[in-house]
């Protein structure tokens, strides 16, 4: 028996790989096909099945090209209802795989057409739980995708959860393995731990949606609490992993494409084409072509590129580190971004070599701010999330927070005519918000390298919820 977790930390998702006596199954893979391929290779293994949890809206799965690659039978659980050929298995069916037995366990809640696969050893013994999104460690999934659902609230949904894990899952044995099908960092939880692999025993004593005293009202209240809506592109999303889409291969010989300086320029000049340079921040401010937006492929990439472009049709072309133009047309495939035209052939350099103009954002280091703050009044802009602000933040009248997610809608909140230190945990979103305000005319922002982390090594004074208790 082979279990192996495929953990892509920047969507911070899990996928499976099952093997046992020559056959194997994915369970959630990603867009691209060609790992899970080259792992049953490896072991001169068929794919025979594809599992699929529910209908993912964080990414675009990769179900459709590994089928079409391998053959194996796509499988969803009930109320699939999707626009292809796939399985659809009810509450309790069976599937072998080699000496493995999986069974499909219709946990609804997160979607209604969520499920959780118990998988049974040899012996017919309770081995693992692919829980998917129904259950993580420390946390469950959270309804906010309800609005794709007519006459269907998020606190139904959330009800239809309690349930699921009350009859399904909490009954079974302690020592079951568990494997979420996403960790920390994902957007459809909220409190989940940095492991990816646990028990379920662990969970039941401490996980807070399986509390054996709470009541479906507690749940439900817990659960819902603090979820907004969810970006756009994860509605997107779903009809995308509902419908259908292009080959991966199809998109990678259509985007990683070189485009001369000349052409590269020429597309930059149209109003609906975005420029999008995904080499490292500290690249980025160095020197980067007027009017690109920055998101790197070094940090949280993918979920900033659906919660900040809004329109996932939009033309882009991409200027990126030496060789590594095919991951980042990959990665944003991952997330439903088919529209790539191609990358700056020679990146930067081939751009100043041809003489054309380069922008830069001045950055200072924190020991250089807190310097500046000490003898001058200065005006803050702090970008984390709401829940990094409410927990702790720099003192002073001069501090306005706008979250990274929220900056597109409340850019008229900015001043145009003052300078704004901005900063954000590590230097990472600071700059991603720096682009997008120095695209839309704010020509005054001074970003804090290192963010937050770094300022917390001056001397400068740190309101948290301690101070104000």
């Amino acid at each position: 028996m082979i279990i192996e977790q495929i953990y892509t930390k920047c969507l911070a998702q899990g996928a499976y790989y099952i093997e046992s006596d020559g056959e194997a199954a994915v369970i959630d893979p990603l867009r691209e096909p060609t790992p899970y391929i080259e792992r049953a290779k490896k072991n001169k293994a068929k794919i025979k099945y594809i599992f699929e949890t529910h209908i993912h809206a964080d990414f675009v799965s990769g179900h459709l090209d590994l089928a079409k690659k391998t053959a194996a039978t796509i499988v969803f659980g009930p109320n699939a209802n999707t626009h292809y050929d796939c399985y659809n298995a009810v509450d309790g069916e069976t599937f072998k795989i080699g000496s493995l037995t999986l069974k499909v366990m219709h946990t609804p809640g997160h979607t209604l057409e969520s499920v959780s696969y118990l998988l049974i050893d040899a012996a017919g013994k309770n081995h693992a739980l692919f829980s998917g999104d129904t259950l993580f460690l420390g946390d469950v999934g959270i309804p906010d995708v309800a609005q794709q659902y007519k006459n269907l609230s998020k606190e139904k949904l959330a009800e239809l959860l309690f349930e699921s894990l009350r009859s399904k899952i909490m009954p079974l044995e302690d020592n079951i393995i568990l494997y979420p099908a996403h960790g920390a960092g994902s957007a459809c939880g909220k409190n989940m731990s940095k492991e990816t692999i646990g028990t379920l025993g662990d969970q039941k004593s401490s996980n807070y949606a399986l509390r054996s005293d709470m009541t479906k009202e507690e749940f439900v209240s817990e659960v819902i609490k603090g979820i907004g809506s969810p970006p756009p592109y994860f509605i997107k999303n779903i009809l995308l992993n509902k419908t259908g889409y292009k080959d991966l291969d199809v998109i990678l010989s259509k985007s990683n494409t070189p485009l001369s300086v000349q052409l590269f320029e020429k597309l930059a000049q149209k109003k609906e084409t975005l420029v999008l340079d995904v080499r490292t921040q500290q690249e980025f401010i160095k020197g980067h072509i007027p009017g690109a937006i920055f998101i790197g492929l070094n940090g949280s990439f993918a979920p900033w590129v659906g919660a900040l472009i809004t329109d996932i049709k939009q033309p882009i072309i991409l200027v990126t580190e030496e060789g590594r133009s095919k991951e980042a047309v990959t990665r944003l495939a991952r997330v439903g971004y088919e529209n790539s035209l191609g990358y700056l052939e020679g990146g930067m350099t081939s751009w100043i070599k041809a003489g054309k103009t380069t922008s830069q954002i001045k950055s200072i280091s924190a020991k250089e701010f807190e310097q500046k703050f000490k003898t001058k009044a200065v005006t803050i802009l702090d970008v984390r999330k709401d829940v990094e602000f409410n927990s702790e933040h720099l003192f002073g009248n001069n501090v306005h927070h706008i979250s990274l997610e929220s900056i597109n809608k409340k850019i008229d909140e900015i001043e145009n005519q003052i300078n704004y230190h901005i900063y954000c945990g590590g230097g990472y979103r600071s700059v991603i918000a720096a682009s997008i305000l120095k695209a839309n005319g704010y020509n005054k922002i001074i970003d804090i390298a290192g963010g937050f982390a770094a300022l917390k090594k001056t001397n400068l004074k740190i309101v948290s919820k301690l101070c104000n208790a």
